[in-house]
């Protein structure tokens, strides 16, 4: 992660125009976002396009980012709130290919690889708000503030989604991680 100061003066950078400076911000936080998409929507391809979406939304939008919180949690926000509209998008026209990157035979491939797979699988099984919490918290690294603001709710509910996201993945999972 980009020490404060040197994203403070990447953020005055953009601020002037300057591609370079938002491209560095954007690879910093690059990898957290790329999970913050993947876990929301549960698929690459749509995590694929969130993620050009919220970098074009932030770059468009720069004049937004007020500095109140990281570029990045701001960048995690963008993202959540397009990935959240794929995902309820999705609902109300199915797609066919929806569910592809869930596993199906994972006896050719690594125990890791089966157990990041099966993990995507039971993360997609939780409601979108429970899912969008522990997403946020687990691989965004957010704040239960951050994430309160983010889905328009208090602190309280927060923790009550992200400590039953975790029950239901601790059920939905049983003994087949690391087994």
């Amino acid at each position: 992660m980009i020490p404060l100061e040197e994203e403070r003066e990447l953020i005055e950078r953009v601020r002037a125009a300057d591609k370079d400076a938002f491209v560095a911000l954007v690879q910093d936080a690059r990898e957290r976002v790329w999970g913050v998409c993947l876990g929301i929507t549960g698929n690459r391809h749509d995590a694929e396009d969130a993620m050009q979406d919220a970098i074009a939304t932030a770059w468009q939008g720069f004049d937004r980012f007020r500095g109140a919180s990281r570029f990045s949690t701001w960048l995690y926000r963008i993202a959540a709130n397009i990935c959240r509209n794929k995902v309820s998008r999705r609902r109300e026209f199915p797609d066919s290919d929806t569910g592809a990157d869930l596993p199906t035979n994972t006896t050719d491939i690594g125990d890791r690889v089966a157990d990041t797979q099966v993990v995507r699988w039971a993360v997609g099984q939780l409601s979108d708000e429970f899912r969008e919490a522990v997403v946020l918290r687990e691989i965004g690294g957010l704040s239960y503030r951050e994430i309160a603001l983010q889905q328009g709710v208090n602190i309280q509910t927060v923790k009550t989604r992200i400590f039953r996201a975790r029950k239901a993945l601790k059920e939905l999972l049983g003994d087949r991680i690391g087994g």
